[in-house]
């Protein structure tokens, strides 16, 4: 007798099965849900995108006050005396940057310090060329044209809607 017919016929690939799964696939099943758990944890600190905004923003409460006073204020047109309204706008303009530049302090700054700053946070308005702002609440006299008077009105308009 031959010893190789007693061995059993060999196993059709076949019929191997796919279960029970070897132990580093019930590791993988066990930490697949934990990892699925934390990623939807981890989307509330990650950094969302920004929904592209409207061209024409609707201003916050604080900045349309702003504007507001800045409209209600009265122009020294005609040759007027312009102090009191240049000390008016300083005055709206500091109260804006202690609000909003709190760490600043911007309302200890004066003259062309204080001209630089408001230029920093928005050079757009172009207020640095506007000396008189800060010079003319002090001077006895002055009086400013109608189109002087309308290009610092427009520059401090700008300024509050772009300096934030």
């Amino acid at each position: 007798m031959n010893p190789l017919d007693q061995l059993h016929p060999t196993i059709a690939p076949a019929a191997v099965s796919w279960w029970p799964l070897a132990p580093g696939w019930w590791l993988l099943a066990a930490l697949l849900p934990l990892l699925l758990w934390g990623l939807w944890r981890l989307r509330h600190y990650l950094p969302r995108r920004k929904k592209a905004q409207a061209s024409e923003q609707v201003l916050d409460p604080l900045r349309s006050a702003a504007l507001a006073e800045l409209a209600a204020l009265s122009r020294p047109y005609d040759g007027q005396h312009a102090g009191l309204w240049l000390q008016q706008l300083n005055a709206l303009l500091k109260r804006l940057c202690r609000v909003h530049y709190p760490q600043d302090n911007s309302h200890t700054l004066s003259g062309r310090a204080w001209l630089a700053f408001l230029d920093n946070r928005c050079p757009a308005a172009g207020l640095t060329r506007w000396m008189v702002l800060v010079e003319g609440g002090y001077r006895g006299t002055c009086t400013l044209d109608d189109k002087a008077i309308d290009g610092l009105n427009q520059a401090i308009d700008t300024w509050i809607r772009k300096h934030v």
